[in-house]
């Protein structure tokens, strides 16, 4: 259909999952990608996939926590197409950052302080960091959409991961007063809350999940987890002129878990 041809999209979080996904549809909706993570071999592996199939990507390994590094890639998108259309902040880790760093998804009293500051810094700085070098071009073009990536659980309360949940809540608010602010400069900032997508985020709960025999038991009146390009979908409607109207929303895509 060519949604985004002539647009370029800046993805974080590139390599897997709902990054990966959301880059390959917005690719073959003709957008020129800037991809964007800190495994450099997985993200080249990604963009290279993009580019085989005819579509404009360029790989920018960096850590989105780190504000300078968040520089490089908003330059590098300026220095080969000339613009930034639209910025998915979708960098973050969950619950299968466990295997990296144990004590990163715990209840506020166990969670060690420098894990906290950790996954805070992946989760929320990066989307402050990127927003902030992304708004001034989006401004001197007069328009632009900014997609921040939260999570269904910045929505309602849970049980643990409580850096988790208190970032992806925090992006919630960040984004409504972004709307506000800029939205009279036309440009969008709305927030996608998926829900529980079967990516390796949550791959040690996916079996459960889907389970025939506890499937309709865990909240989602669809019984099932949602895909990578489900969301992809999503991101495509926010980074789009079809959501020309849209600012300021909270898109959850969750099979109808936050309506119960």
């Amino acid at each position: 259909m060519g949604l985004m041809t002539g647009k370029t999209v800046v993805v974080t979080g590139a390599s897997t999952g709902l990054g990966k996904a959301s880059m390959a549809t917005l690719a073959r909706e003709g957008a020129n990608i800037v991809a964007s993570a800190r495994t450099k071999d997985k993200l080249e592996a990604a963009v290279a996939e993009i580019t085989a199939a005819g579509g404009s990507a360029i790989a920018v390994a960096a850590d989105m926590s780190d504000d300078a590094q968040v520089g490089k890639v908003i330059d590098a998108a300026v220095a080969e197409f000339g613009r930034v259309d639209a910025l998915v902040n979708n960098a973050g880790v969950g619950y299968g950052y466990r295997a990296v760093r144990p004590n990163s998804m715990l209840p506020i009293v166990e969670s060690p302080l420098d894990e906290w500051e950790h996954v805070m810094g992946i989760n929320l700085n990066s989307v402050v960091f990127a927003s902030r070098r992304a708004l001034p071009i989006m401004i001197e073009q007069g328009s632009g959409s900014i997609v921040n990536v939260a999570s269904i659980l910045g929505m309602v309360g849970h049980h643990d991961a409580h850096a988790y949940t208190t970032a992806k809540g925090a992006i919630i608010n960040l984004t409504r007063s972004m709307a506000k602010t800029y939205g009279p400069l036309n440009i969008r900032s709305n927030v996608l809350a998926p829900g529980f997508i079967d990516t390796p985020m949550i791959a040690e709960y996916t079996e459960y999940l889907n389970a025939e025999e506890t499937r309709n038991s865990w909240g989602c009146p669809m019984g099932r987890t949602g895909t990578p390009d489900e969301i992809a979908n999503a991101v495509l409607y926010l980074t789009s002129d079809l959501s020309s109207y849209t600012n300021g929303l909270v898109m959850a895509v969750d099979g109808g878990f936050t309506a119960c």
